[in-house]
Order: C-alpha cells, then structure tokens, then sequence
C-alpha cells in the first residue's frame, strides 16, 4: 500500500474526509465522513464567565506554533478516561509534515514554563479542521480553544470543524450538522481567503475578549 503523504491528506479534508486510527498501537489509517458532523459557528461563541475571569487574570501563558509536535504528543498521550488514542505514529508524522508545510497548526498553553495544555488542526481555505486537544490543568484545553476562536475571527475564518459533537464543545455554542449542509460550508470556506494570526498582542486580545464578553453566558 503507498504511504499517505500530506498532499493526500490535504486533498481528503478538501472532500471532507478526515484521518484516524484505531488506537495509538494500530498501524493503519482509516477515513471518516460521518453523517452527522460537528462545528462551531465563530458567529455565536459562547465564552463561560469563569473562562473569561480565567484568560483576564494571566494564570497561563499562551503561544502559537512554537511546539506543534509537543502538543501533539500531549494530545496522543493517555489521560482519565481516555487510556487510549486515534492519534498513532502515522498520524503524528503526517500531522507534523503539515505543520512544516504551513498547513497545520497549533495553540500552546504554559504555565510555569511548561506545556500544561493545547490544541492543533489544519488550515484550508477560510476553514480550520479542529484534531484534537489535551489539558494539565484546569481549563487549560478551554483557554486553547478561546484563543483559537479569536485568531480564526480576526483572520476571516468561516468555519471551524470539530468533526463530532461532544458535550465539552456543546457548552461553547457547538452544533452538529448534517454531511449535505456541512459540505455546502466548506465548499464556500475553500473558495475564501483567510489569514493565520500565530501573534496576538495583550491590545488585540483585550479588544476580541470584549467583543466575545459581550455576548457572554454564565457559568
């Protein structure tokens, strides 16, 4: 069987295919298209009040694309009740390619000079196909995730996919939708031009919290 390049993998999320594996000792990929699909409208984030008090007082650093293969391996490695991972060797060789080529990226979060939490995806388009993220620390994955909305609003992004609805997801405005209507949106999002912002100054930031805050919900 030929070895799955990036290119490949470009091409299959271009079609709304997305990678996985078995499990972290499996040797082989399979391709998913699910019926159902999960996204979160940027349009309608919902930013939990504790979250924002959380991001406001500074408790953790937070970086982009400054160690994309260390959030992979946190988000491959075993955490309470998930003993194991879809994230295989393939998979983090293929992911970590992407990133060479400009095509994959990550949010990092620090707190003490260590890496307590984060998330990475890929780039396409106006789209970011969401992978996978991990957490250290309390709401470390959360403030990865809020970090993540921001750059992709600043940069024009038209569709964040999360590929499956969870109940993590749910609570910040996630929604699922069926393969016709997810396919239509990326169709458009591969057609339009965004920007990745890897740099987000404390004056951008302030001002995005704001613009989420005001649309904030409780919790």
């Amino acid at each position: 069987m030929a070895a799955i390049t990036p290119e490949l993998v470009l091409r299959a999320y271009a079609t709304g295919l997305f990678p996985m594996a078995e499990s972290r000792r499996s040797n082989r990929l399979f391709w998913l298209d699910p019926e159902q699909r999960g996204i979160l409208p940027l349009e309608n984030f919902h930013l939990p009040r504790r979250l924002a008090r959380t991001i406001m007082k500074g408790s953790f650093e937070v970086k982009a694309d400054q160690n994309f293969s260390g959030v992979v391996q946190g988000c491959a490695a075993p955490a309470p009740g998930r003993e194991d991972s879809w994230i295989n060797p393939e998979v983090e060789r293929l992911f970590n390619d992407l990133h060479r080529l400009g095509h994959a990226h990550s949010i990092e979060v620090y707190q003490d000079n260590l890496l307590v939490g984060g998330l990475y995806g890929v780039r396409i388009g106006s789209a970011f196909f969401g992978e996978s993220m991990f957490s250290q620390e309390r709401e470390a994955s959360k403030v990865a995730l809020v970090h993540l909305v921001i750059r992709l609003r600043r940069g024009g992004f038209t569709l964040l996919d999360t590929q499956f609805l969870t109940s993590h997801l749910r609570q910040f405005g996630a929604i699922e939708i069926s393969q016709t209507d997810y396919k239509a949106r990326l169709g458009f999002a591969l057609r339009t031009l965004a920007r990745w912002e890897s740099d987000l100054t404390p004056l951008a930031l302030s001002e995005e919290l704001s613009a989420l805050r005001s649309g904030i919900s409780k919790g």
